[in-house]
């Protein structure tokens, strides 16, 4: 007879109406083709009218080359900064699901706007002579349609993985080797989406219409919408656990109310409620940690000053669960003076988080070039494939998803099968090695953009094509697949080991916010290529140069900017793997004989 401790999920998981979750019946894989089929719709309206955005604003809202690149990526770092409010929302009020489904309504709007601008007399920007002349207020639609959509990305974006990964039983080995695989696949299907948007939508786009190029995703989306729908009755639902940030606050208030008080050396003494599930709704409870820096952090000279300045810290936050006479006397807990241990080590998992998150905001900047400079350079390229068709610019974005629908399959079947065997690890590269990879290569697709750069503007000098700006530099535009593949390759390796690692790491009831906060590296990845591009703007262009990237970039030193992104993402890599090295991994109490896997000496 099957055990009735067996029939259930152990992690807390419900079913749509709220009660314990039957194995059976509810997640696992049975409920993910519905969340990667959601996924790959979605992806394929972002991208569907992401990729050429830089186009639209350079052709239909009349910008110049600086102007259309910090428009697109401001607003791309919009979309991926506002789902610490999505996430906020689901972690703290409306669970997961419910967040997506709200959202994604608001995302729908969006994209039905921005078809109208395109499609609608009135919202239509009047076009003569191949120039288009925008009112303000056109303008003005176009960007409330794209900060709609900016809007809609953010309930969505944070809760769709942490969603997927709910579906997995953390209490159950099987479930959980399964988990990791499910992010391998969940990137997979975003590329999907991406290939058939970077193919397809940009070529109606520019050959077809802009319309059409956007209504295409707007049914999209409706279809993820339905797909997301339809496999209801098959989730696994985590509770939301109440406000993290009011937990975080609470803990820092309480720390410095008891700043006088001595902690404890026998850190039992601590206070922990006594029951098996903790006191935060849809969470498990957390070991109480000593420090922030790694306990296998080797022998180096500022070891003791980091680990006393670590210790202190953290013997700071651990003043939250001191219990005094006064707590003792006050009857029910108040967790503005007292807090439970796991509580604040919720807050000690967010604090190390952080140095791992900082580090990939280069790796942002760099992949957002593709939707920026890789374009406009491809711009100028011959775009020819035999005497008929001239495939567009943002299309070669097709080989970044090439790379990493490749990839995926051969990392997950073939090279981490591989590895496993070489470190007995179960994931086979540990997930902070995994990120650390992902950074080194995505160096090389710097260098193969500054030196395809090089030979370009050698044609220009040797053709006299400086003042030729609507002429095609007599190179094939596919010398730009290096840099593509690249950067697909880059990714497979640190964005879905981010995705992992962030949900990993992340306390129970603070998953879809953690997983929002490593999303705001790639806004804040976007908001510093427009800083570094306004910086260069400003000092290049002094005594009326040109500058390095001029509207003509014949006459320009694009490849200075490419060399200046390699720079930047060496230094970053370094401090990487100092980083990684003083990682310490998070330690539920159901597993706190369990080793972390941090990278090793």
């Amino acid at each position: 007879m099957e055990d009735y401790r067996d029939k259930y999920t152990k992690d807390g998981t419900t079913d749509i109406h709220g009660q314990p979750a039957l194995k059976k019946e509810t997640g696992n894989w049975r409920a993910c083709p519905y969340i990667l089929a959601n996924e790959c719709c979605e992806r394929l309206a972002y991208y569907g009218m992401s990729t050429n955005l830089v186009n639209y604003m350079k052709n239909r809202l009349n910008q110049v080359n600086a102007t259309a690149a910090n428009n697109v990526t401001n607003w791309s770092g919009t979309c991926y900064i506002m789902p610490l409010l999505g996430a906020f929302i689901a972690d703290a009020y409306l669970g997961r699901y419910w967040t997506i489904s709200s959202f994604m309504i608001i995302y729908i709007l969006g994209l039905v706007l921005l078809t109208m601008t395109a499609s609608v007399k009135g919202l239509k920007a009047p076009c003569s002579n191949g120039v288009c002349h925008p009112t303000k207020a056109q303008t003005a639609a176009v960007f409330i349609a794209l900060y709609l959509i900016a809007l809609g990305t953010g309930g969505i974006k944070p809760c769709v993985s942490s969603f997927g990964a709910d579906q997995f039983d953390e209490s159950d080995e099987s479930e959980k080797k399964r988990k990791s695989s499910f992010f391998n696949w969940f990137y997979f299907s975003i590329n999907i989406g991406a290939l058939i948007a970077a193919s397809v939508l940009v070529w109606i786009q520019m050959n077809v219409g802009w319309g059409w190029g956007f209504g295409i995703p707007a049914v999209a989306m409706a279809v993820a919408v339905i797909s997301f729908f339809w496999g209801t009755r098959l989730y696994r639902h985590q509770k939301p656990g109440g406000s993290p940030l009011t937990r975080i606050a609470q803990v820092i208030f309480a720390s410095v109310r008891k700043a006088g008080v001595k902690v404890p050396a026998d850190k039992s003494l601590l206070y922990e409620i006594t029951v098996k599930e903790s006191a935060i709704e849809g969470s498990r409870k957390l070991k109480h940690t000593d420090q922030l820096t790694i306990d296998m952090m080797p022998v180096y000279r500022y070891k003791r000053m980091l680990s006393c300045s670590s210790q202190s810290f953290h013997s700071f936050l651990d003043k939250a669960a001191v219990e005094t006479e006064e707590d003792k006397n006050k009857g029910p807990v108040n967790p503005w003076r007292l807090c439970t241990v796991t509580q604040i080590e919720e807050l000690k998992s967010v604090l190390r988080l952080l140095p791992i998150w900082a580090s990939g905001i280069i790796f942002s900047t760099v992949y957002s070039q593709m939707s920026t400079m890789f374009v406009l350079q491809g711009n100028t390229l011959d775009p020819h494939m035999g005497p008929h068709f001239k495939i567009p610019s943002a299309s070669l974005s097709i080989f970044d998803t090439i790379s990493v629908i490749v990839w995926v399959p051969i990392y997950d079947r073939f090279l981490v099968p591989f590895v496993r065997k070489l470190t007995g690890r179960d994931r086979g590269f540990t997930q902070l090695t995994r990120m650390g990879i992902g950074l080194f290569i995505s160096i090389f697709s710097m260098l193969a953009a500054g030196i395809l750069e090089v030979v370009r503007l050698r044609v220009v000098a040797r053709h006299n094509l400086y003042n030729d700006k609507d002429d095609y530099v007599p190179i094939s535009i596919f010398w730009q697949v290096p840099q593509y593949f690249i950067i697909g390759a880059a990714e497979v390796f640190t964005f879905i080991g981010q995705l992992e690692f962030f949900y990993d790491q992340a306390p129970d009831a603070m998953r879809s916010m953690c997983s929002a906060l490593s999303l705001t590296t790639v806004a804040l990845g976007n908001y510093l290529s427009t800083l570094l591009v306004t910086i260069v703007t400003s000092i290049t262009t002094k005594n009326g140069k040109l500058g390095w990237i001029p509207d003509n970039l014949n006459q320009g030193h694009l490849d200075y900017f490419f060399w200046l992104l390699a720079i930047l993402s060496v230094l970053n890599l370094l401090v990487y793997l100092v980083i990684a090295k003083f990682y310490t991994y998070k330690n539920t109490v159901e597993d706190a004989d369990t080793k972390g896997d941090a990278i090793e000496p």
